[in-house]
C-alpha cells in the first residue's frame, strides 16, 4: 500500500513539472485506500481571472448523483470521497465545467480519466479452511401457476387455493399481498381465499409466500402466486345521469341526432357481460299511425328524429331498455329515460283574424287623433320573440292622412286619424294594413305579410252659420221715421251657402229686416217708445238650402230723445292720410263743438262705429277723453284708397253722425305715403325747355354774326387811308 504522503507527493511533482498539460487530465487512485477522506487527487487548470460560477461535476452514464468523486469549490481540487474497488469498476471519466445559474458554460468542459489501481484483495491471495456438510434432498420450492377464481364464489371460507413447501425443516410460511387481499397461509403451505372476491373491486392479486426461519430470515427467494378474479355477469347497465331536458327545434328533418345514450357496465369490459345493446320501449305522448316520431340505434344508442312530425311546445319522454349479454336471455338490463322537448321556431307568419273590416264612416271636421279601428292579428308561434308583429300601411296614404299605433308586445294595433279630411278632396279611403313577424321567418315558404283592408267614409259636415257678432246694440232716437236703416247683420266668415235672415221676437213690430241682405229698418213709427228704454229682439239666420243649420243672436235697441231743432255744430274733420301695412299712426276725431242743450256747451261724448260690419272690421276706435277719440287700422292690410268711416257721437238721448274720410295709402321706409307727384309751379314743360333753349342758341348766333361783321369792317377802314396819313414810329 502507497502511504498517502508519497501520493500527494507524487501528485505535487506532476503539477510543478513544466510538461505542457494535455488535453484530458489523468489521476491514479489504489483501491481500498485506507486513508481519510475526503482524498483530493488534482487541481483543475481553471482559468486565473476570478469569475462568479458553480463547478459541476459529471461522469459515466451509469455514474449516480452520489458518485465517489466531487470538487472542491474553494480550492479547485478535485477529490474522490470513499473507498474505490477496482473490481467493480476499473475507470472514472468525468467532466469538470463552470457555469452560470441560468446553465451558461464559463469554462470547460475539462476531461478527466481517474484510473484506479488495483491491489491483491481476492482469494487468489489468501487462504482458509472450512468444513462443509451438504445434504441433497428434493427442491419442492417450485413457482405456481397462475390461481383462476370466480368473483362471489358460494362455497365455504376460507377455501384452498394453493399449497407451498419448503424441504427443510424448521420453517414458517409468511403470506404478503399486493394489494392487500383477503388471504392466508397455515403453517403447512396451504393457501386460501378467506371470503368472496369482487373482480369490480379488485380484477388481479400477487400473492408472496416466503419461508423463513425462526430468526425471520428468508431460506431463499419467496414464491410468487398470480390470482385472477373471473368475471361474472353480476352488474347491470347504469343509465347516464338525468341532465337538463335535451332540446331540439321543430321542423327538424329526419334523421337530425337528438341524444347518444351511454350506459355503462361494469363487468369485464369486452366481454359478452358487458356488451350492451339497447331497444326504443314508448314515447309519451303515443306516436301516431304517421310514423315514428324517434329512431333507435340498438347498437350504438344514437336516438335521432323520425318520419313522424313533432308539434312546438311538446315534451316527450324517451324510455329505452339497455340489456347486457347483447340482449341475450339471463343478461341484465336498465331503463333509461331522456326527456327531449320540441323548441319553437318562427315559422308562422301573423295573421289578422278579419281581413276585410266594414265602411267606417268619419265626419270631416273629426279631430287628428281619433281612433279609427282596431285591427288584431295572431301569431301561431309559441315563442314570446316570435309572436312579435310589425304593422304598416302600404296602400292609398302616401299622404299620411291615417297612422298607426301599438305597443312592441301587443298584437292590436289602432287605425287613427292624424290629419283633416276633406269632402271635397277625397270622399273615401281604402286602406290596406300588412302586418308581418318582427324576427325573420323561417321554414318553407313564408311569403308576404297578411293584409287587412279598412274603408273610410268621409261624412261632408257643413257648419252652422256664425254672425260676426253675438249680439248686436244700436241707439236710435224716438222720433226715428219708418224705413231707417238701422244696422246690417252679416256672417263673421264667408260662407258657401247664402244666408235666409228673420226676426223671431218683434212683439211691437217696430222693425224689419231683409231676408237677404240682413239689414235691420224700422217698420214703423216707434210710436210707445219712450227714450232711456231698451227693446230685444232675437235674430235668426239659416243656410238656404240647409234650413236645419242657424245661428241666433240678440239685436238690443236703445231709445234716445228726439234730437232738438238745432243741431251742434261739428268740428271739421280734415281728410287724413294712414300708411297700410297698418303702422302706429291714426286720426284724432272730436266731438260737437257747441251744444245748447249742456250747461257747459261740450262733452263728454260717446264715440262708436258705425254698424257696418265692414267697418268694424277694418277700423279701431278708442275714446281719448269726453271730447275725443282716436281711429286706427284694426288690421294689418287695408286696400289702399280713400275711406269714408261713419262714427256714431252720442250724449245722454242725442246722437250724431260724423263721416270721416281717410286715405289709406302704401308708405315708404319713413313711414310717409308714396303719391304721384304732380307738375310743381314755375316748372317748364318740355316743349318750353325746348323754346329757351333754340332761343339762346340763336341769340348765341346773331351775337358772333355782329361781332365778325364789325371786324371785317374795321379793316377795310384801315386799308382805304393815304400813306402819309399813317403816322410814323418814333425813333428810338
Amino acid at each position: 500500500m502507497v502511504p498517502a504522503w508519497l501520493w500527494l507527493l507524487y501528485l505535487s511533482v506532476a503539477q510543478v513539472l513544466p510538461e505542457a498539460q494535455p488535453a484530458e487530465l489523468y489521476v491514479e487512485v489504489p483501491e481500498n485506500y485506507g486513508g481519510n477522506f475526503p482524498l483530493y487527487l488534482i487541481k483543475l487548470p481553471l482559468p486565473p481571472e476570478e469569475t462568479e460560477g458553480k463547478m459541476v461535476l459529471s461522469g459515466n452514464p451509469d455514474m449516480t448523483a452520489e458518485g465517489p468523486f466531487a470538487v472542491d469549490a474553494g480550492s479547485g481540487f478535485l477529490l474522490v470521497t470513499r473507498v474505490l474497488d477496482r473490481e467493480e469498476q476499473a475507470e472514472y471519466r468525468l467532466q469538470v465545467t463552470l457555469e452560470t445559474e441560468d446553465g451558461h458554460v464559463l469554462w470547460g468542459p475539462q476531461p478527466v480519466l481517474v484510473h484506479v489501481k488495483d491491489e491483491n484483495d481476492q482469494a487468489s491471495g489468501h487462504q482458509a479452511t472450512a468444513t462443509v456438510d451438504v445434504s441433497v434432498v428434493e427442491n419442492t420450492w417450485v413457482p405456481l401457476d397462475p390461481v383462476h377464481l370466480a368473483e362471489n364464489l358460494k362455497v365455504p371460507y376460507p377455501h384452498h387455493i394453493a399449497q407451498v413447501h419448503w424441504s427443510g425443516g424448521d420453517v414458517h410460511y409468511h403470506l404478503e399481498s399486493q394489494p392487500p387481499g383477503p388471504f392466508d397461509v397455515d403453517a403447512e403451505g396451504t393457501l386460501y381465499v378467506t371470503k368472496e372476491l369482487d373482480r369490480e373491486s379488485q380484477a388481479e392479486y400477487l400473492l408472496q409466500v416466503q419461508a423463513q426461519n425462526t430468526r425471520g430470515e428468508d431460506y431463499t427467494e419467496p414464491l410468487e402466486l398470480r390470482v385472477v378474479v373471473m368475471d361474472e355477469n353480476d352488474n347491470a347497465p347504469v343509465c347516464p345521469l338525468h341532465g337538463s331536458p335535451i332540446s331540439i327545434p321543430e321542423l327538424s328533418p329526419p334523421g337530425t341526432k337528438v341524444t347518444r345514450l351511454l350506459a355503462e357496465d361494469l363487468d369485464a369490459p369486452g366481454s359478452p357481460n358487458s356488451y350492451i345493446v339497447y331497444r326504443l320501449l314508448s314515447s309519451e305522448p303515443e306516436e301516431g299511425a304517421e310514423g315514428r316520431a324517434f329512431k333507435l340505434d340498438s347498437t350504438s344508442g344514437s336516438v335521432t328524429v323520425g318520419d313522424a312530425p313533432l308539434q312546438a311546445g311538446q315534451s316527450i319522454l324517451l324510455q329505452v331498455m339497455a340489456a347486457d349479454l347483447g340482449g341475450a336471455e339471463g343478461g341484465l338490463s336498465s331503463t333509461c329515460e331522456v326527456t327531449v322537448t320540441i323548441t319553437d321556431i318562427n315559422d308562422h307568419a301573423p295573421e289578422f283574424t278579419n281581413s276585410q273590416i266594414e265602411p267606417i264612416s268619419l265626419p270631416e271636421d273629426a279631430e287628428p287623433g281619433t281612433l279609427v279601428a282596431t285591427l288584431t292579428a295572431t301569431d301561431a308561434d309559441l315563442e314570446p320573440a316570435f309572436r312579435l308583429m310589425d304593422f304598416a300601411i302600404e296602400v292609398e296614404d302616401v299622404e299620411g292622412t291615417f297612422g298607426l299605433d301599438w305597443e312592441p308586445d301587443s298584437s292590436h294595433v289602432q287605425l287613427r286619424l292624424l290629419k283633416n279630411l276633406s269632402y271635397e278632396a277625397a270622399s273615401s279611403h281604402k286602406l290596406v294594413v300588412v302586418v308581418r313577424s318582427v324576427a325573420e321567418l323561417v321554414g318553407p315558404g313564408p311569403g308576404p305579410g297578411a293584409t287587412a283592408t279598412v274603408t273610410v267614409l268621409v261624412e261632408r259636415v257643413v257648419p252652422p252659420p256664425k254672425l260676426d257678432q253675438e249680439s248686436y246694440e244700436a241707439s236710435v232716437p224716438v222720433s226715428t221715421p219708418a224705413g231707417s236703416l238701422l244696422l246690417t247683420i252679416q256672417p263673421s266668415d264667408r260662407v258657401s251657402s247664402p244666408l235666409r235672415f228673420s226676426l223671431v221676437n218683434d212683439s211691437e213690430g217696430w222693425l224689419c229686416i231683409k231676408e237677404v241682405s240682413g239689414e235691420v229698418h224700422t217698420a214703423r213709427p216707434l210710436q210707445g217708445a219712450q227714450p232711456g228704454d231698451m227693446y230685444t229682439v232675437l235674430v235668426e239666420a239659416q243656410y238656404e238650402d240647409e234650413p236645419t243649420l242657424s245661428a241666433s243672436a240678440t239685436l238690443v235697441i236703445h231709445f234716445l230723445k228726439a234730437p232738438s231743432s238745432r243741431a251742434p255744430t261739428l268740428n271739421h274733420v280734415p281728410t287724413r292720410h294712414l300708411c297700410t301695412p297698418r303702422q302706429d299712426h291714426g286720426v284724432v276725431i272730436s266731438g260737437p263743438s257747441e251744444d245748447p242743450d249742456m250747461a257747459g256747451g261740450h262733452g263728454p261724448y260717446s264715440f262708436a262705429l258705425g254698424p257696418n260690419p265692414t267697418v268694424q272690421r277694418d277700423w279701431h276706435l278708442q275714446a281719448l277723453n269726453g271730447s275725443h277719440a282716436y281711429l286706427t287700422l284694426a288690421l294689418h292690410w287695408v286696400e289702399p284708397r280713400e275711406h269714408v268711416v261713419p262714427i256714431v257721437v252720442s250724449h245722454n238721448a242725442r246722437m250724431w253722425q260724423l263721416l270721416i274720410r281717410v286715405i289709406v295709402c302704401r308708405c315708404n321706409v319713413e313711414g310717409q305715403c308714396m303719391r304721384k307727384v304732380g307738375r310743381m309751379k314755375g316748372m317748364p314743360t318740355k316743349l318750353s325747355a325746348v323754346g329757351i333753349l333754340v332761343g339762346t342758341l340763336m341769340a348765341i348766333g346773331i351775337f358772333l354774326i355782329l361781332i365778325f361783321t364789325h371786324l371785317s369792317l374795321a379793316r377795310k377802314k384801315d386799308l382805304d387811308q393815304p400813306v402819309d396819313s399813317v403816322p410814323l414810329k418814333a425813333v428810338v
